[in-house]
């Protein structure tokens, strides 16, 4: 298939899973099931790429594993996270805020949604269509890398959850394992699995496309739907919180300050 035509298509199947995720939640009213489709959707278009591409087998197959993995580790996360649970607060105060015309913004909102999906699936798209063969240094760091920021993402998603489920820890904020050297491990983490792709796409012609998506992943992250809003609810909730901002670094791992 012509790359154009796979990018399209990838658009065209994340626009129909999230307006499939936007009439069930017209029913439900928790539009919580977003976050685990917006990863599975990621995932599926790296894998999508990888059948479809020119680029050679190993170089394919790279994307296709690397991509499935993470979305399929992530998306099952917030699945398992979400389900029987009210819905999230961002989306909560995204209705109050849009009152009536709150069921067509979330249309629009989703949708928008579907457009970030592809800016971010570029990295791997244009790997999967360079006509340069990797070289063993671009698939050992590549690995590295992918290895480290799952198996960071999912150690700290584990802790956050482990201490949530223990009742005393109800109001408290999570000092545990990662979360005592950042108050955002995860996102940390999250961020250094997007560099894969420029890993991979190295010395090609397309290797500018593979910057866009670590710097639009880390910008939302830090500057607009992450940490903003996140550190927003968690200091209206928890009054150690602003102790904890303090003494803990926001996004990259550090040894806690002393004061």
């Amino acid at each position: 298939m012509h790359a154009l035509s796979a990018l399209l298509l990838g658009f065209v199947l994340s626009c129909m899973a999230f307006i499939a995720v936007w009439v069930r939640q017209l029913k439900t009213r928790n539009a919580g099931m977003v976050d685990p489709v917006w990863s599975w959707s990621m995932g599926a278009m790296g894998v999508l790429y990888a059948l479809m591409g020119s680029a050679d087998l190993t170089t394919r197959l790279m994307v296709g594993v690397i991509a499935g993995a993470w979305g399929l580790r992530l998306g099952t996360h917030l699945y398992l996270r979400n389900a029987g649970k009210p819905e999230d607060g961002r989306y909560r105060r995204l209705r109050t805020d849009w009152g009536e015309m709150a069921d067509r913004r979330m249309l629009q909102f989703f949708i928008f949604q579907a457009v970030a999906a592809s800016l971010l699936s570029l990295g791997m798209w244009a790997v999967c269509w360079q006509a340069t063969p990797l070289e063993e240094w671009q698939i050992i760091s590549a690995l590295v890398l992918a290895v480290l920021s799952l198996g960071g993402e999912a150690l700290a998603d584990s802790q956050l959850e482990r201490f949530r489920t223990q009742p005393e820890n109800k109001g408290r904020v999570c000092r545990s394992g990662l979360w005592g050297w950042s108050r955002h491990p995860n996102y940390f983490f999250e961020c250094l699995h997007w560099p894969c792709y420029t890993l991979l796409a190295w010395d090609t012609p397309m290797v500018w496309l593979s910057f866009i998506p670590p710097v639009v992943m880390a910008y939302l992250l830090i500057k607009v739907s992450g940490i903003p809003l996140n550190e927003a609810e968690a200091a209206a909730k928890r009054p150690e919180y602003a102790d904890y901002i303090k003494t803990t670094s926001a996004f990259i791992p550090f040894p806690p300050r002393r004061f």
